[in-house]
């Protein structure tokens, strides 16, 4: 069977140990995260974790059943297809001197990408929007010379009028 990166939307009770449980149960199962985005949902009483991991349909059928048996997951939902909207926010360090600056600007205008920090000799600049936008500004701008990445990781909505979480 075909591995690919799948998308796990999972809404949890906001109590202390959670996340350890859940990082528990994939490590215990030689299942790996890819990349791992929580924060509080629409009240603090409950969090919404967007997992992105790989594996075959089998592996993942598996991790959904794993983790929907958690005491504090309240609900599982994959994210497959174009059922989802999904987003990262990458902030890359490239190296900049005078005569390099503007052509990096350029990259940046091209890629809807801002400049939030300008030192002498470098640029922060940070990009948003589908991990393959990303993946794309990276490859023109790593010849510039890239000194730090910094990726937040996918979060994830249904595409749908209702939202995901009810609690």
């Amino acid at each position: 069977m075909e591995e690919k990166t799948h998308k796990i939307s999972v809404l949890v009770r906001n109590v202390f140990g959670t996340l350890t449980r859940i990082s528990a149960l994939f490590s215990s199962r030689g299942f790996n995260i890819d990349s791992l985005s929580v924060a509080t949902s629409q009240n603090d009483e409950t969090s919404k974790m967007t997992i992105v991991t790989h594996g075959d349909e089998a592996t993942i059928e598996q991790i959904e059943k794993q983790l929907s048996k958690l005491v504090d997951v309240i609900k599982v939902t994959a994210l497959n297809g174009t059922n989802f909207a999904a987003r990262e926010i990458l902030m890359v360090k490239v190296s900049t001197d005078a005569s390099t600056r503007s052509e990096i600007m350029q990259i940046c205008d091209i890629f809807d990408a801002c400049i939030v920090s300008i030192h002498e000799s470098s640029l922060i600049v940070k990009s948003s929007g589908k991990p393959e936008k990303n993946d794309a500004f990276l490859k023109l701008i790593r010849p510039y010379g890239v000194i730090e990445i910094a990726r937040s990781g996918a979060i994830a909505m249904i595409r749908s009028d209702e939202p995901t979480q009810s609690f």
